[in-house]
C-alpha cells in the first residue's frame, strides 16, 4: 500500500514538472521585434554610360600617348645625359643591386669603401668614382653607407638623376 501511494505521487510530481521546456524564451524571441520597423532607403538612381569619342580632329591631346613638356629636354638627351665618351670603370659592368659593401678605410683623411661583386671579387672605391650599371657616380662614403648618384633614362628619353646607397653589411 505504501508502495502504490508513493508511485502515485511520483506519478503526480512528474506530471507537475511536465510542462514544455523553454517557453518563456520561445515567447520573448518570438515577441523581441513585434514593435520594430525598419526602413530601407531606394537605391540612388543610376545614370547611363555616355562614351567620350576620340576623334582625330579633336584639339585635346590623345590620352594614349605620352606627353612631352616644354620645359624638358628636347628627348634627345635633355641637360643631364651622361658622359659616353668617357673610359668605363671595371665596376660600371655589375648591377648595383649585386655590389655588398663590405668594409671601410680611410687613408691619408680619404674614405675608401671595400665592395663585393656577385662573382666575390673584392673592389676598394673612393668619392668620384663610377659603379652599376646606370652610369652611377659615388656621391659619399661614410663607416655605415655608400651614396651613389644615378643617371636613368626616362620613356621620352630624358635623363633624371636618381640617388641610391648601399649599407655595410656587418
Amino acid at each position: 500500500m505504501k508502495a502504490k501511494i508513493s508511485s502515485v505521487l511520483l506519478a503526480l510530481l512528474l506530471a507537475g514538472c511536465g510542462g514544455e521546456e523553454f517557453q518563456d524564451l520561445r515567447d520573448f524571441v518570438n515577441n523581441a521585434g513585434a514593435d520594430m520597423r525598419g526602413k530601407v532607403e531606394p537605391p540612388p538612381d543610376i545614370k547611363p554610360y555616355e562614351p567620350f569619342a576620340y576623334d582625330n580632329s579633336a584639339s585635346l591631346p590623345d590620352p594614349f600617348k605620352p606627353r612631352k613638356t616644354k620645359a624638358g629636354g628636347s628627348g634627345r638627351g635633355g641637360l643631364n645625359q651622361p658622359d659616353f665618351d668617357r673610359p668605363k670603370e671595371e665596376l660600371e659592368d655589375y648591377p648595383l643591386e649585386s655590389l655588398k659593401m663590405v668594409g671601410y678605410l680611410s687613408q691619408k683623411g680619404v674614405g675608401h669603401a671595400v665592395l663585393r661583386s656577385s662573382e666575390g671579387k673584392i673592389y676598394q672605391v673612393k668619392v668620384g668614382n663610377y659603379i652599376g650599371l646606370n652610369f652611377g657616380q659615388i656621391t659619399s662614403i661614410s663607416e655605415t653607407e655608400l651614396t651613389v648618384k644615378e643617371m636613368v633614362q626616362d620613356s621620352a628619353g630624358d635623363w633624371t638623376e636618381r640617388e641610391s646607397s648601399l649599407q655595410l653589411i656587418e
